[in-house]
């Protein structure tokens, strides 16, 4: 690892290595099961997604509906938890509540994407009444809503930079003056998007530089996850867990 630690969260000998809904490729994408899959490979780093329920219960899902992975349909943020609950993800696993996954798994830490304005508050409320400071890292693809969740934890809760502060490193990286936001403990980014490469040796350097670690997702491919760790990341996002595990092994580097 590269840069010092800057929040308990990241804590971790080696590379980090993160199951992307669990390890998606399989089609049972944030399931208990799939987590619990994760967990037996020996993963202690897992990525989820969140959203609340028409009474304010968070579940861990990616879409904002059911339709694309489960056997019902409908926004979650119309549906109350009495409903989601019977929906079942490739017609058989359901789908979970977060609160029940930070009790089920204690060894895990959780990198949470807050897919909805309405996941976020319920979010927080649980990581202060279960103590989950150092288990939790939240990002989001609002730049508002992470520094929202920033400003109202403080620097307890462990965050990702948003879009605009991603941005601002790109910049640095360049030598062109920017400000990303201080309070990020790491920069979690695409190796690419569309045609600009975000992630190369000056991304890195640059991040390192403040502290940053820099996490790419999601890398499917070996040969991509090699020359990313060549670069010098500090952990990769992968739906494709066991080919994560044989190259972080073969690097001497899986814990």
């Amino acid at each position: 690892m590269t840069t010092r630690v800057r929040h308990p969260y990241l804590d971790h000998p080696g590379t980090l290595a993160l199951a992307h809904r669990g390890g998606a490729a399989d089609g049972l994408e944030n399931t208990a099961a799939a987590f619990r899959r994760a967990v037996d490979l020996g993963y202690r780093y897992i990525e989820t997604d969140v959203h609340a329920t028409a009474d304010g219960r968070l579940v861990a899902f990616h879409d904002a509906t059911l339709d694309r992975v489960t056997d019902a349909a409908g926004r979650i943020i119309d549906l109350p938890w009495s409903e989601v609950r019977h929906a079942r993800v490739a017609g058989t696993e359901p789908v979970p509540l977060f609160e029940e996954l930070l009790e089920a798994f204690p060894e895990v830490r959780w990198n949470v994407d807050v897919k909805a304005e309405p996941a976020l508050l319920p979010l927080l409320d649980l990581i202060r009444r279960t103590g989950a400071w150092d288990r939790v890292c939240v990002g989001s693809f609002s730049e508002a809503r992470v520094a929202r969740a920033q400003r109202l934890a403080g620097p307890r809760l462990a965050t990702s930079l948003g879009t605009r502060g991603v941005a601002a490193l790109r910049l640095l990286s360049y030598g062109v003056p920017a400000a990303p936001r201080r309070s990020a403990v790491c920069a979690q980014v695409p190796e690419r998007h569309g045609r600009i490469q975000v992630v190369d040796r000056r991304f890195v350097r640059a991040a390192h530089a403040r502290g940053l670690q820099v996490h790419v997702w999601t890398v499917n491919d070996a040969e991509r996850m090699a020359a990313l760790l060549d670069l010098g990341v500090d952990g990769i996002v992968s739906d494709h867990i066991e080919t994560l595990r044989e190259v972080l092994k073969d690097r001497g580097t899986w814990v």
